[in-house]
């Protein structure tokens, strides 16, 4: 397969530990909390987040990656300075013992001034040894005890459970808007949505009885993300604006690969957007109808970036004042029809439809590796409603842009999210 970088041009010069086959080293296992000759069971890390005993390596997850070679993919956060060297350790099922494999790092190139940041450990897999776990360790021998040992994910891709899955990265705080909440599931649902998956580090008791509500309907997924435990992190998006932080806007990078490997034979499609933001097509009614459109139109892309409009929450319209019950909070998307011009050479935090398949590595707003190109999608075809607090709070309202588009929903979306809300008892 043809390897292509997009964004920014440099290579990425931090890559360290270069893998040859004089790295390989054979070790027997003898802790009995992760390999019993007789069996062999481990006692495998179930964490979302798993810290290595320096602190300055978390382990995400293992992925099988069989794209360019043989190879297992382990998805890290770890330190731009003090992490130079890393070895994987294969747990062979054929014999009562480890192969170990020197690392390639893969350091993913947006950080954003973070000491702390998504990078992949990149395990060729060794000859005669099928594994199904593994471990991560600063040593090439097994002198110590107690490393967590992780199952290699993605060895056996079954055919899709969906078309489209939407990514939701970092949910944190004590959010509450309800509303807005369950109107953007259900719309996600209408547009050709089967999955939800969202990583969450904290929540609202009620926006946690919603999402336990869509867990139970199996529409969601929620992922524990307790980044907050082990590394200071920050809500501002570099790091300039918060020097004190060790990870920019709760490890939103790395929950977004995760994702991508998570469901990477899982769904056709993935959508990578926040909870506030959905990618509304123009003219066609569902993301199906749009994707036949942009592969006809784009055959050689994988890669699909969305523009971002921004909704000011602050200026609404009265129509469908009355669609919902009173005593739920949150804002009304289907009173969000005002959007703000664009402001002259600035930055478009586009977000993204992406083929998982053909990505390597992901930033919030663009694609950093992938094996096809990306493009800009007309704003003709599709858009990204976010409804927000307003970016330009000055601007007087006669200078908004008026857009009904997502009232073509708003029959069915009334009444699904009403029905929702019934369930949860808000009448």
């Amino acid at each position: 397969m043809q390897l292509m970088m997009l964004g920014m041009e440099d290579a990425v010069d931090d890559v360290v530990g270069m893998v040859n086959t004089s790295d390989v080293d054979v070790g027997m296992i003898d802790e009995v909390d992760f390999w019993d000759d007789n069996n062999k069971t481990f006692v495998i890390s179930s964490d979302t987040i798993t810290p290595l005993e320096n602190n300055k390596t978390f382990i995400i997850a293992a992925y099988y990656d069989g794209r360019e070679s043989s190879r297992v993919r382990v998805l890290t956060i770890i330190h731009d300075e003090d992490v130079k060297e890393l070895y994987c350790w294969f747990y062979c099922m054929n014999d009562s013992g480890y192969v170990s494999v020197k690392a390639t790092i893969e350091i993913h190139y947006q950080w954003f001034g973070f000491p702390y940041g998504p990078a992949d450990v990149v395990c060729p897999q060794p000859l005669n040894c099928s594994s199904q776990h593994i471990s991560i360790h600063w040593s090439n021998i097994r002198n110590t005890s107690h490393v967590p040992v992780f199952e290699i994910k993605n060895r056996n891709p079954q055919p899709f459970s969906a078309n489209f899955t939407v990514c939701i990265s970092t949910m944190f705080g004590n959010q509450d808007n309800i509303l807005q909440f369950i109107q953007a599931l259900e719309m996600y649902r209408l547009l050709g949505a089967q999955k939800v998956v969202i990583y969450k580090n904290g929540c609202s008791k009620t926006i946690g009885q919603v999402m336990d509500y869509y867990v139970s309907e199996g529409f969601l997924e929620v992922v524990p993300w307790p980044i907050d435990t082990f590394l200071r992190t920050s809500v501002a998006w570099h790091q300039d604006l918060n020097p004190e932080s060790q990870i920019g806007y709760y490890g939103q990078l790395s929950a977004l690969n995760d994702c991508i490997y998570r469901n990477m034979y899982k769904s056709r499609y993935l959508t990578l957007n926040d909870m506030d933001e959905i990618i509304l097509p123009r003219h066609n009614k569902t993301w199906d109808e749009m994707m036949e459109l942009l592969e006809k139109t784009y055959p050689d892309m994988a890669l699909y970036l969305v523009k971002n409009y921004f909704y000011p929450k602050n200026i609404t319209t009265p129509n469908f004042e009355t669609a919902f019950p009173k005593n739920v909070p949150g804002t009304n998307i289907l009173q969000l029809i005002y959007y703000e011009p664009e402001i002259p050479n600035s930055f478009n935090n586009r977000k993204m439809i992406v083929n998982p398949r053909e990505v390597i590595q992901v930033s919030v707003h663009s694609v950093l590796r992938a094996y096809k190109k990306s493009v800009y999608v007309p704003d003709n075809i599709v858009r990204l409603h976010h409804g927000r607090s307003p970016m330009q709070p000055d601007l007087p309202r006669t200078s908004l842009i008026r857009d009904t588009t997502i009232w073509k929903y708003s029959s069915y979306l009334i009444t699904n999210v009403n029905k929702v809300l019934r369930q949860l008892n808000y009448h």
